[in-house]
């Protein structure tokens, strides 16, 4: 057989196994006051970049925050919820100064959801316990 030939045959090979083929997927959510339940008050803003690789589903973020009331106490993904609707945490961040960043490995049921944009953001603070910041995951 030519190299041509073997090599022919091997991508073919690789193809009818349905090889795994990673797909990198990025999330990012704009962070402010307005978008908690109930609205905040405060000068609060910040980001989240996330990328999903589906083949490990690990997830990768990466949250920036300045100008909230004081120091951040809690950070989390929440979900599953619609935009305006409240949901329990799903992934909780390691609380850092700005930024912080992690990694988890997600379930089936947590991809679908966070796919579907029903995860969210947020950044608590003392004087906001429930949330300063939030923000929807968007492809």
């Amino acid at each position: 057989m030519s190299r041509t030939g073997f090599l022919a045959t091997l991508l073919t090979a690789t193809l009818l196994s349905g090889g795994a083929w990673a797909e990198t997927i990025h999330f990012h959510a704009t962070m402010t006051p307005g978008a908690e339940v109930p609205p905040k008050t405060s000068s609060g803003s910040g980001d989240a970049l996330a990328t999903l690789d589906t083949v490990t589903k690990k997830l990768d973020y990466t949250v920036t925050y300045k100008d909230l009331t004081g120091p951040a106490t809690m950070a989390h993904f929440h979900g599953p919820a619609a935009t305006g609707v409240n949901a329990g945490v799903v992934v909780p961040f390691k609380v850092s100064p700005s930024p912080i960043s992690g990694s988890a490995t997600l379930t089936d049921a947590q991809i679908a959801d966070l796919v579907a944009g029903k995860w969210y953001a947020n950044v608590h603070t003392a004087a906001n316990p429930g949330g300063e910041i939030r923000g929807q995951m968007e492809k």
